[in-house]
């Protein structure tokens, strides 16, 4: 960030959101899979991540997956899956090599839905790299981990500092409001059994519990 772009959130707060948003990224390095899936959102980074893989040669076959949800709907108005497959195809990537699931509304159902849709299609999937937000990599990793839990997963996002993404955005509390929102379904979700539980050290979850008390709270779930 710009120095002369003063930042509206403390210094302590973006230590705090800086060791959530490390934390929420799993550290997989990229390598030859069977499939992709693109999980649906805001983020038209994912898309072009997608894009520049396939072009390195790292999956024959892609899944865009996503409909609509509230933040995304003026966007993307003819769902997400449906924008990132327009996107991918100007970025070079052959219509041969995309699917389409574009009903999906949460993780579970982008993991769900693009499981079926490659089974009709005849892929056989033995390994499949997950490209996601980059604060939503442990999430979609541990859904994933629950639902589909033969095959071999590796995560993938753009590759963004936190500084980076927050400027994409542009807006600091709602990307910090993001994170901890993420954090709290990765703590949450698995005693609702939509993933599967995995260690928050401590360092972070007290960074969770300072952000949450400063009010970075607009994007949690009822619990």
């Amino acid at each position: 960030m710009p120095e002369h772009q003063q930042r509206q959130i403390t210094d302590e707060q973006f230590h705090d959101a800086t060791l959530i948003w490390n934390y929420h990224q799993m550290g997989h390095q990229p390598r030859p899979c069977s499939a992709a899936i693109g999980l649906g959102s805001h983020d038209l980074g994912v898309a072009t991540t997608v894009a520049e893989l396939h072009r390195a040669g790292l999956f024959p076959v892609m899944v865009f997956s996503g409909g609509n949800s509230p933040t995304t709907r003026d966007r993307f108005p003819r769902g997400e899956a449906v924008h990132y497959r327009e996107h991918a195809l100007s970025l070079g990537v052959p219509d041969e090599a995309i699917l389409v699931e574009p009903k999906a509304a949460n993780t579970g159902q982008n993991i769900t839905f693009s499981r079926a849709l490659l089974a009709k299609a005849g892929v056989e999937v033995e390994t499949l790299l997950l490209i996601s937000k980059p604060y939503m990599q442990r999430r979609s990793y541990a859904t994933c981990r629950k639902l589909w839990p033969e095959i071999d997963v590796v995560c993938a996002s753009e590759t963004l500092e936190l500084d980076d993404y927050i400027k994409s955005i542009g807006d600091e509390k709602l990307v910090v409001d993001m994170l901890v929102g993420d954090l709290q379904r990765v703590i949450e979700y698995p005693k609702l059994g939509f993933a599967v539980e995995q260690d928050v050290p401590g360092d972070v979850h007290d960074a969770y519990g300072r952000l949450l008390r400063a009010g970075f709270n607009s994007r949690l779930i009822s619990t």
